[in-house]
Order: C-alpha cells, then sequence, then structure tokens
C-alpha cells in the first residue's frame, strides 16, 4: 500500500501539484497542529501549516511515504488549481434535493455553457471533483454553495484528495485523466467576491474613538476579512460582540462598526444580507449586555 500510495504523491507532483500525507484512509492531514509544534525541522522558523508544508521534492514525497501508507492531499493554493467539488445527496437532506452535478448541469444551461471537459475524479462517497487551472494572478479562496446546492470549490486555503487515496466506504478513482483546462471566464466571475456595495464602502465619521477601540475596530476587522470558509460567521459574530461593548460609551459609532464589518465580512466571501443580519443580532446583543460600560 505505501508504494501504490507513494505512487499516486509522485505522480501528482510530476504534474505540478503539490501534495502532503494525509492520514491512512482519512482526509485529515497527517501533520502536527500548531499546539504541539516543537519548533524544529521544517517548522524551525515558525510552525508551518499543511499548504506550507505541501511539496513537489520528489525526494521530501519519498521520505513522507516511507514512514505510512498515507492518503495523498493536494493543496489546490500552491499547485495552481481550482477544484470544482460536486458532493451527492446527503441522508438529512431534504427529497428532491439535488445533488452536485445535477446542480452543475442546471448552471451551466442558465449559463448557456457545456459541463467543460477537465480532469476529474469520482470522490469515495460517489461525488465528482473537476480539476481547473486556476487564472493568471488571480486568488480564489474556497467556496460552498456559491455556486449551487452540493457544489463547493477548493482553492487557496483548501485541498482536495488526490485520485488513488482510500478511505473505509471507497476509493478515490480517475473518470477523465484528461490534463486540466484553464477555468471558464464565466465560472470565474461566478467565483470573485461581489464587490461591497457603496453604501457599505462609505467610511462614517467615529464619534470620539479611543486609541484603544479604534486598534480593536482595525483588528477585529482584520480577523473577519481574513477568515476562511468555516469560521467566518463566528468570527463575523465574535467581532460584533467585541465591539459593540464600545457603543454605549460613545467610543465608536454603530453605523461605524456595522459599515466596517459589513464590508469585512464581504471580503471574506459572505453575503451583503448575510453580514447585515449577523452584525445586528450581534451588536443589539452586546450592546444590551454591556449597558453600562464607561468611556
Amino acid at each position: 500500500m505505501n508504494g501504490h500510495l507513494l505512487t499516486v504523491a509522485l505522480g501528482a507532483a510530476e504534474r505540478g501539484w503539490h501534495v502532503f500525507p494525509l492520514r491512512p484512509r482519512d482526509k485529515r492531514p497527517a501533520l502536527h497542529g500548531e499546539t504541539v509544534c516543537a519548533g524544529t525541522g521544517d517548522c524551525a522558523g515558525g510552525h508551518r501549516k499543511w499548504e506550507q508544508r505541501a511539496t513537489t521534492d520528489l525526494d521530501r514525497i519519498r521520505k513522507a511515504w516511507s514512514a505510512g501508507a498515507f492518503n495523498v492531499g493536494i493543496a489546490t493554493g500552491p499547485s495552481g488549481l481550482v477544484v470544482v467539488d460536486l458532493d451527492p445527496v446527503k441522508a438529512k437532506d431534504p427529497k428532491g434535493t439535488p445533488d452536485g452535478a445535477t446542480s452543475l448541469q442546471a448552471l451551466c444551461e442558465r449559463a448557456g455553457h457545456a459541463i467543460p471537459g477537465t480532469y476529474r475524479t469520482r470522490t469515495a462517497s460517489g461525488g465528482h471533483h473537476l480539476y481547473f487551472t486556476a487564472p493568471d494572478g488571480a486568488r480564489l479562496g474556497n467556496s460552498a454553495g456559491r455556486l449551487g446546492k452540493h457544489i463547493d470549490t477548493r482553492a487557496h486555503g483548501g485541498y482536495v484528495v488526490a485520485a488513488g487515496s482510500t478511505l473505509p466506504h471507497g476509493t478515490y478513482e480517475v473518470v477523465d485523466p484528461s490534463d486540466p483546462v484553464p477555468l471558464p471566464k464565466w465560472l470565474y466571475a461566478l467565483l470573485t467576491p461581489r464587490q461591497p456595495s457603496r453604501g457599505l464602502m462609505a467610511a462614517p465619521v467615529p464619534v470620539r474613538t479611543s486609541r484603544y477601540a479604534a486598534a480593536a475596530l482595525r483588528a477585529e476587522t482584520a480577523a473577519v476579512a481574513g477568515a476562511g470558509e468555516g469560521v467566518r460567521n463566528w468570527t463575523l459574530v465574535r467581532a460584533a460582540r467585541a465591539l459593540g461593548r464600545f457603543i454605549p460609551s460613545g467610543e465608536l459609532a454603530r453605523s461605524e462598526v456595522e459599515a466596517a464589518l459589513n464590508s469585512a465580512g464581504l471580503r471574506a466571501g459572505l453575503r451583503e444580507n448575510e453580514c447585515r443580519a449577523a452584525v445586528a443580532s450581534a451588536l443589539n446583543w452586546s450592546i444590551a449586555n454591556n449597558p453600562g460600560r464607561p468611556a
């Protein structure tokens, strides 16, 4: 098994795809986390996460896979890939919910395009991964449901399991061995983060912001803007609750906080209506729970 998976890893690297080991028969990285990092080896200059450690160095790959039957992860960002992940219908889905392949077919029909022919794999769960090369100079992140029901994408900050890797319930297999084609422009346009509306971009005038409040506003909005998929909503709500305590004292204006957080949420990839609702609710909670905070 080690030999087979080593061949898989080397084959991916020869395509220019950056690989790293996943746990045997699992999808999770087989690398240590930051909390237990010893600060040695690859991490001598600071902890390096899986995306930073993914490599095309054949000697490093041989050394890594000599230690165990690791599944193969492909870091999509460093590999210059955008992978469209078509998931199957889940048991909890309402009756009639389309799977990812059906959603993509409908999306292509609405756009007036055929489903692109490109390198394609079947996942262990019966879904599909369509590999595309990323546009030059583009830095797309991951997305969930932006293109349609049960359609996710993986780019910077994401990874996929390489064909040839095995999970307890199945194996990832190549369906179309063609080289990945460039991401179609119409799909790229749909995945490009929407620009904030002019109302959200307008910078309100602070009331009487203290240095501490101003620093908090900068730090929290930066955290929201840089939040990845899966933690964006949580980060936005946490930031709003943290900043809301400055509003009763007049150190920050509510309009100022709302505009900054909504704009940061949009940069992180959230929808405008999601941002407004989450920020408003979290600020209401924070103000209600910090009514007498002194200036």
